[in-house]
């Protein structure tokens, strides 16, 4: 049955200051320079649904924003990407978040404002439009407080009505890593977070073990390793796949929400885990050849060329 949008993407919404070409570190008392600054579209959630329309998925979001600048700012860039917004909840007595983030090289410190964010809740979403979907993808658990305890209910009944379902956790910032996966990743397909927050998770000091822990829970198990590529386990199967590595970084950010939104991407078309998970690689590296986590990104085509030209790239490739 066809349905009207290929993926709702639910999560958190914010924008990001990104401060590039920095000079030195931040101290107390002190000032420092940096060279560039870009606002951006920002939130895990909003650059994985901006890069899944961007590669011609049908995209709406859920989330909450202020009635405010940001927020409008907010809405404009994910409607310029093509996402539906109609599902968004524009709330005038909430701000709308913001991070700032610093640049250094292929890593980064941020500061959040959570803002509206940590208003999301379960009781927000309509489970009747969200089975307009073939695909959920929730991401930032922890800067949602709202979703705390019922996350899994989310999850359930996303599959009860027949959607597939992914889940990108992302950095705690209380570092209590206070979740319950095993509540929680029944109920999902793709289980996709970065090595460090699969370690901080499980309490494991490698990737392996980490795995281990997580491997009998959801169907998928993809690891973002950064330059070293990514992880996949399925089937009782553990999967390396190099990384495409871009010799001129301008920054990270957002390189792992557009991974998500590259193994989405084929995971919807139904091609095999191995080549969502090259494809996956791809997109990341992409990423990384503008600031933000979305200005590289203007349709397939456009990202293709930048595929060929930059990490030699052939469509269809299931190699990497």
């Amino acid at each position: 049955m066809d349905k009207k949008y290929d993926v709702i993407v639910v999560g958190e919404l914010n924008v990001d200051l990104i401060l590039n070409q920095i000079n030195g570190f931040p101290e107390i008392g002190k000032e420092i320079l940096a060279d560039k600054m870009t606002l951006a579209l920002g939130s895990s959630s909003a650059i994985c649904a901006s890069n899944l329309s961007s590669l011609g998925r049908k995209v709406a979001f859920i989330g909450k924003l202020g009635d405010d600048i940001f927020g409008h700012y907010t809405i404009g860039q994910l409607e310029d990407k093509g996402v539906d917004t109609s599902m968004i909840i524009v709330d005038s007595d909430l701000e709308t978040g913001a991070t700032i983030a610093l640049s250094y090289d292929e890593d980064r410190a941020m500061v959040t404002h959570q803002g509206a964010m940590s208003h999301l809740n379960i009781n927000d979403i309509d489970f009747q439009k969200l089975s307009l979907a073939k695909h959920l993808h929730f991401s930032s658990y922890f800067f949602q407080p709202g979703f705390k305890d019922t996350l899994h209910t989310l999850f359930k009944k996303a599959k009860e009505i027949g959607m597939t379902t992914s889940f990108d956790v992302q950095w705690d910032p209380y570092e209590k890593w206070d979740l319950d996966l095993g509540k929680v990743l029944p109920h999902v397909d793709i289980f996709i977070p970065n090595e460090v927050e699969l370690k901080k998770l499980t309490g494991s000091s490698d990737i392996d073990s980490a795995i281990d822990h997580v491997k009998n829970h959801s169907n998928y198990v993809v690891v973002k390793c950064g330059n070293k590529g990514s992880v996949l386990f399925y089937a009782g199967k553990r999967i390396l796949s190099k990384p495409f590595l871009n010799e001129s970084v301008v920054d990270a950010i957002g390189a792992g929400d557009s991974f998500n939104a590259g193994y989405i991407s084929k995971f919807i078309e139904g091609r095999a885990p191995e080549e969502c998970q090259i494809f996956g690689n791809l997109i990341g590296a992409i990423s990384t050849t503008k600031s933000g986590g979305t200005e590289a990104f203007k349709n397939m085509d456009e990202a293709m060329r930048t595929a060929s030209k930059r990490f030699n790239y052939k469509n269809n490739e299931t190699t990497g």
